[in-house]
């Protein structure tokens, strides 16, 4: 057998070998929406999964993958009201683990990146329940990409930061606004339509122009995909004339200029972005 037939045999052989044990939990992210955007592993561990604890952002298309004599638990949260509160679900993956059930915790985007899978995996630990995590693509290089987006080009942006556009308990955004309007940089705002306003208010108070492009998008790689092309000045009123709903990301930076000519061509049939206030590039 040459080289290469033994690669194929290798991977082939590790896609097929199951990789967790009843008992057992995989924190998983399932990407930003785009079923194509789920991994491998992901894939392996939600078609073995007796149990499935879901987000709300987990896409249809992706559940759809799952086993389907699996139990599928809804547990995700919007913002004012968590459909299963955090200490039930986190209770619920050590219960099931215990009934020794393979337990998937299928969490939008990468559940390590402002996804509370770092509480969870905490808990899990604390009560013995062995444990993997199986990173995702994060909404926000997923979205971005798709939409047209490079969040660092350098040109325009040598950094780039993902931010919590909320705070636990609706606490007011208590941010480092000054290290956010640093310049050549893109943020990322992840759950941040009800802070809109307030996102513009100390960006610009702190040195950002009102005339620095911003992107709004909706439910992005989805069917469902909206976005509309502003500027930082005219984000609350776009965000509300437009009536933009959860989720939703906010890209601040140069590089959101470049979506008009970067947006891959198999995203424009989707919905072309709704260009507003921002005229730019």
């Amino acid at each position: 057998m040459d080289n290469a037939n033994q690669k194929k045999r290798l991977v082939e052989f590790q896609l097929a070998e199951p990789p967790f044990r009843a008992g057992d939990v995989a924190i998983v992210g399932a990407g930003p929406g785009d079923p194509g955007l789920l991994t491998l592993r992901a894939l392996m561990l939600i078609q073995q999964a007796d149990v499935v604890l879901h987000d709300r952002l987990v896409s249809p298309q992706v559940m759809e993958l799952v086993n389907p004599s699996a139990e599928c638990l809804h547990v995700g949260k919007f913002s004012g009201n968590h459909c299963v509160p955090q200490q039930d679900t986190n209770a619920l993956l050590v219960q099931r683990a215990r009934q020794h059930q393979r337990v998937v915790r299928l969490k939008g985007g990468d559940p390590y990146i402002l996804g509370r899978g770092g509480e969870e995996a905490e808990y899990l630990m604390e009560h013995g329940i062995d444990f993997q995590v199986v990173p995702g693509i994060t909404s926000a290089s997923g979205c971005a990409s798709h939409c047209g987006i490079p969040l660092t080009h350098r040109d325009h942006a040598q950094s780039v930061i993902f931010v919590t556009g909320h705070r636990k308990a609706d606490q007011s955004l208590d941010l480092d606004w000054s290290a956010l309007a640093t310049p050549n940089q893109t943020r990322v705002f992840y759950m941040g339509l009800s802070n809109a306003g307030a996102i513009t208010h100390n960006l610009m108070h702190h040195g950002v122009p009102g005339s620095c492009p911003v992107a709004l998008i909706e439910r992005g790689t989805t069917d469902q995909q909206r976005m509309a092309v502003t500027s930082l000045a005219e984000l609350p009123d776009t965000a509300e004339r437009d009536q933009f709903q959860p989720p939703t990301l906010i890209i601040v930076g140069e590089v959101v200029a470049l979506a008009k000519r970067l947006m891959p061509s198999q995203s424009k049939p989707i919905r072309p972005p709704m260009i507003r206030a921002y005229q730019g590039a």
